[in-house]
């Protein structure tokens, strides 16, 4: 068996990186994530747009490069854009990196990225680790249609809102939370979404990586989710299907026929609570006294 240690001499041969915008995504703990492309792009790199310099410079040292640097967090992202721009004009290579995983996911280089985009300039994505799909790949669960909330509100009222507006959605949700919220972040999924099938990743990729998996009401209080160390991804198992009563479907007809004739209201209650058309075109009719 070969080492797997040494990488491959017959790797394909880089290619030249011609002047626009590259979106890198970064390694999300484990540094042999890097692709080779990544590699290329900053090697290439006139000046690299960086969430965290600090965290960056790291990132590039481990690799032997030395590349102009450029803060691009919440606070410089308009300036950033600015910057990138009169690179770009010049025929610069400008990257685009974020402190871990794949740019733009909960990120302030879509500052740049858009105002690059309105320029008509190039942008080109390096893909690469995300911990979003790194948690969707060891959840155990669908992963064929999936809504990515990003961060939920940090307080409980503004947080159970939010979550209300995803309660009756038919996706498998994705969030991303700290430590120190997990465990109220978990209770309040569990009063607004139910007990539904759940996982909880940390520290993806790297010596202490972690998957709870259970229902949402279990892993609020389990001991692993009480303000955990690490970077925190929450995957959440799609609600089932409600079926609307005779009741919600008469309330819904009678506040349609104040609208709309039997007929548009019949097939606007039809697609709101998933309903067969005809039956409500009758019920519609009956409701009218034809």
């Amino acid at each position: 068996m070969s080492d797997p240690s040494v990488f491959p001499p017959t790797a394909p041969p880089a290619r030249p990186v011609a002047s626009g915008l590259y979106l890198v995504a970064t390694p999300i703990g484990n540094l042999r994530d890097m692709t080779l492309r990544a590699l290329d792009v900053l090697a290439a790199a006139d000046l690299v747009l960086a969430e965290d310099t600090r965290v960056t410079a790291k990132l590039l040292s481990a690799y032997g490069l030395k590349v102009k640097l450029e803060r691009c967090d919440d606070h410089a992202s308009a300036r950033a854009a600015e910057v990138a721009l009169e690179h770009l004009r010049d025929g610069a290579v400008v990257a685009l990196v974020s402190d871990a995983g794949t740019p733009m996911v909960s990120d302030p280089g879509f500052v740049v990225a858009r105002a690059v985009i309105e320029a008509g300039l190039p942008v080109h994505p390096i893909p690469g680790p995300s911990s979003m799909l790194a948690a969707l790949c060891i959840a155990g669960l669908p992963a064929d249609r999936i809504l990515f909330a990003g961060f939920l509100p940090p307080k409980s009222g503004a947080r159970r809102t939010a979550l209300e507006e995803l309660r009756t959605g038919r996706q498998t949700l994705v969030f991303f939370e700290s430590g120190p919220r997990l465990a109220d972040s978990l209770a309040d999924m569990a009063a607004v979404l139910g007990p539904r099938p759940a996982a909880v990743a940390r520290e993806l990729t790297k010596l202490y990586e972690e998957c709870v998996r259970g229902s949402l009401p279990d892993l609020a209080t389990d001991p692993r989710c009480q303000a955990p160390k690490g970077e925190i991804v929450i995957v959440v198992a799609p609600g089932e299907q409600e079926v609307a009563s005779a009741d919600d479907a008469d309330a819904a007809l009678t506040e349609a026929l104040t609208r709309l004739p039997p007929g548009e209201a019949a097939a606007e209650v039809s697609r709101a609570l998933n309903l067969p058309r005809k039956p409500l075109y009758k019920r519609a009719l009956e409701l009218q006294g034809r």
